[in-house]
C-alpha cells in the first residue's frame, strides 16, 4: 500500500484515516524476528518418503501380478508389448517386464526372450538419459532397474546411477535457493509497509505550517527615468562539441540453451553385434536456432553410429543466437 500526503491546509480526517490503515497493516505483519522460518532443505526427504513407499508398493504389486502368469501367457505379452513398441513402459505393462519375468519364471532360458533382452538395452539406456536431463529421476531410476536386471555387468549402470544422484542434488539446490529467494521478497515487503506506516507517523506529528504574513502595501511608483543605453555584448560561439565515440555492442557471451536435444538412437545392428564406437560431429546453430548443417569429423568404427548422429543433430533446436554459431558434439556409444 502507499501512502501520499500534500502540505496545503486541509481537515486531518483524511489523514488520519490513511495513517491508522497503515500503522494496522504493519500491526498485522509480524516483525522479522517473529516470521516463520524457512523450511529447511533436511525436510525435503521426509515429504518424499511417502511418494517412495508409494512407488515401492506398486512395484511390489506389479511383481506379483507378473509372477501369476504362467510362461506361455509372460512369453505372449511381452511379444505382444513388442509389436506395439511398447518397450520399456509403462511400468508392468512393457515388454522388458514381461521377459524379465519370464527369465525368473523359467527353468532354463527362453532363447528368444534372452534375444529381445539384449536388443531392448540401449533404448531403455537412451530413455533413462532422456528422463533425468527432463528431471524425471523417478522414471530414470525405474529404467536403472530394468536394465540392472536384464545385464548387472553392463558399464553404463554406474554412470546412469552417478547422472540421477547429481540431478537430484542439483534440483534440491534450486529449490533451497527459490525457497530462500522467496523468503527475502517476503521480508522485503514487510519493511516496505513498515517504512510506509513510519512515515505516515512523522507526516501526521509534523507541525502545520505558519499562516502566510500579508504582502506590504505596493509604494507609489517613482516616476520613470530614462535608461542608460548600454552596449550590447556580443557573445562568444560555443566551442564544437566533440562527437561521442560509438558505444561498442556489447560481444554475445555463452552457447545458446537448447529446447530439444534428443540423443541419437542405438542403432540396432550394432546393437545386435554390441558394437561401441564414438563420432564427433561440428554443426552449426542459425540465426533462428535451427541445426543448419551438421559435419562428421571423427568417427570409430567409420559406417556404423555416423547415420544416426547426424539425422538426430539435424533435428536439434536451440534459443535463438540472433547470428550463426558452430559448436562440436562427441558422442559415445557403449553397451
Amino acid at each position: 500500500m502507499s501512502v501520499s500526503f500534500s502540505t496545503s491546509r486541509k481537515p486531518l480526517a483524511p489523514l488520519a484515516v490513511a495513517l491508522a490503515l497503515a500503522l494496522g497493516l504493519s500491526a498485522c505483519s509480524p516483525a522479522p524476528e517473529e516470521a516463520a522460518p524457512a523450511a529447511a532443505p533436511a525436510a525435503a526427504p521426509a515429504a518424499a518418503a511417502p511418494a517412495a513407499d508409494a512407488a515401492l508398493q506398486a512395484a511390489e504389486q506389479t511383481a506379483n501380478a507378473l509372477a501369476a502368469l504362467s510362461d506361455a501367457e509372460l512369453r505372449e505379452k511381452g511379444n505382444t508389448a513388442l509389436r506395439e513398441q511398447r518397450l520399456y513402459g509403462p511400468a508392468g505393462d512393457n515388454a522388458m517386464e514381461y521377459y524379465l519375468a519370464l527369465r525368473q519364471k523359467s527353468s532354463k532360458p527362453d532363447v528368444s526372450a534372452e534375444s529381445a533382452l539384449m536388443d531392448l538395452m540401449p533404448y531403455a539406456l537412451i530413455a533413462s538419459e532422456q528422463a533425468i536431463n527432463t528431471n524425471n529421476f523417478e522414471e530414470a531410476e525405474r529404467l536403472l532397474a530394468l536394465m540392472s536386471r536384464t545385464d548387472p555387468e553392463a558399464p553404463s549402470l554406474t554412470r546412469i546411477g552417478d547422472a540421477i544422484a547429481a540431478g537430484r542434488t542439483a534440483a534440491a539446490d534450486r529449490e533451497r535457493l527459490d525457497a530462500e529467494r522467496t523468503e527475502r521478497e517476503r521480508a522485503a515487503a514487510e519493511q516496505r509497509t513498515r517504512d510506509e506506516a513510519a512515515a505516515a507517523t512523522a507526516q501526521l506529528a509534523a507541525p502545520a505550517p505558519a499562516a502566510e504574513a500579508p504582502a506590504p502595501a505596493a509604494a507609489e511608483p517613482a516616476p520613470a527615468q530614462p535608461a542608460a543605453v548600454q552596449p550590447t555584448p556580443v557573445a562568444a560561439a560555443p566551442a564544437p562539441t566533440p562527437a561521442a565515440a560509438p558505444t561498442p555492442a556489447p560481444a554475445r557471451t555463452g552457447a545458446p540453451r537448447a529446447i530439444s536435444t534428443p540423443q541419437p538412437p542405438y542403432p540396432r545392428e550394432a546393437a545386435r553385434s554390441r558394437a561401441s564406437g564414438s563420432v564427433t560431429v561440428q554443426y552449426t546453430i542459425g540465426a533462428d536456432g535451427r541445426v543448419t548443417a551438421v559435419t562428421i569429423l571423427r568417427a570409430r568404427p567409420r559406417g556404423v553410429f555416423e547415420r544416426t548422429v547426424e539425422e538426430t543433430v539435424q533435428t536439434w533446436r536451440f534459443e535463438a543466437p540472433g547470428e550463426p554459431v558452430n559448436q562440436t558434439r562427441t558422442f559415445e556409444f557403449r553397451m
